[in-house]
């Protein structure tokens, strides 16, 4: 599921070429791995067990390889044609979309989950109070009965 989606260029695109995804892979993957178990605990029991999770903002698919060796479907979008590069060699199993997550088009999914604190980047026009609200209610009309969206967020503190 080679996928790109039209949208306007991010900042982040131009910030996270080949070598900061490799520091950011190597130096700052903790969130990811660390948060893994918790989700899958989070996951079973609401029975998610089929259909697809959307890891958004997946980086270099830490998260996305936890998901796919627990035997979920995930597709996982992220806005770094370098972070899913590192992705794609980790995760195999996953399908993968170059996006930015205030503008791509959620699909029809049991889960969506955001780690590292992707809702923080808040660092452009579309990054806003209403672009927040608008992302929310694509996520929600994108999950189904019972769906789940897990995420985290930094705060001051």
């Amino acid at each position: 599921m080679e996928k790109t989606c039209d949208r306007v260029q991010s900042p982040m695109e131009e910030w996270y070429k080949e070598e900061l995804a490799y520091i950011h892979d190597v130096g700052f993957s903790d969130c990811a791995l660390k948060s893994a178990p918790g989700i899958l605990e989070i996951l079973e029991p609401h029975q998610i067990r089929d259909g697809l999770v959307l890891d958004l903002g997946c980086g270099s698919g830490i998260l996305t390889e936890a998901l796919t060796n627990a035997g979920y479907r995930v597709l996982g979008v992220d806005i770094s044609e370098s972070m899913l590069s590192i992705a794609r060699r980790r995760a195999p199993d996953a399908d993968f979309i170059l996006g930015y997550l205030f503008q791509i088009d959620i699909p029809p999914c049991n889960a969506v989950i955001t780690v590292g604190e992707c809702f923080n980047y808040l660092f452009d026009p579309d990054g806003d109070r209403a672009g927040m609200v608008h992302l929310c209610d694509r996520i929600y009309k994108g999950l189904s009965a019972g769906g789940l969206l897990i995420f985290d967020i930094a705060e001051p503190g």
